[in-house]
């Protein structure tokens, strides 16, 4: 376990067998974010080892912890959040840009 500058915690892996994400923008396939930009900016570059960083930022809320957000492709928010709160999850906000819906969920 690893922390970024931010002091959020992280894992890094070797993937082996298990390449990890092969797919982009279809149903299932996530993105990970760190919430501190001021700060994470700074690791803007693939730290020694590794050919590619992928992520993006966003403003950390005031008196948030750092952390780091896993989202998620789906084919319908709306859909997908009536399934979170089916099976226990609670739908905290949701949200409709020009480009993208989305819905943040809290699992049980």
């Amino acid at each position: 376990m690893l922390a970024d500058p931010a002091g959020a915690r992280v894992r890094l892996w070797q993937a082996r067998r298990r390449p990890g994400a092969q797919a982009v923008n279809e149903p299932g396939d996530h993105l990970e974010s760190s919430v501190d930009p001021e700060i994470c900016t700074r690791q803007a570059q693939a730290p020694d080892g590794f050919e590619h960083v992928i992520g993006s930022l966003a403003a950390l809320p005031e008196g948030e912890a750092p952390r780091w957000h896993v989202a998620f492709t789906v084919a319908d928010r709306d859909d997908a959040a009536a399934t979170a709160e089916r099976l226990g999850g609670t739908v905290l906000g949701t949200s409709d840009t020009d480009w993208t819906r989305t819905a943040t969920v809290r699992d049980p």
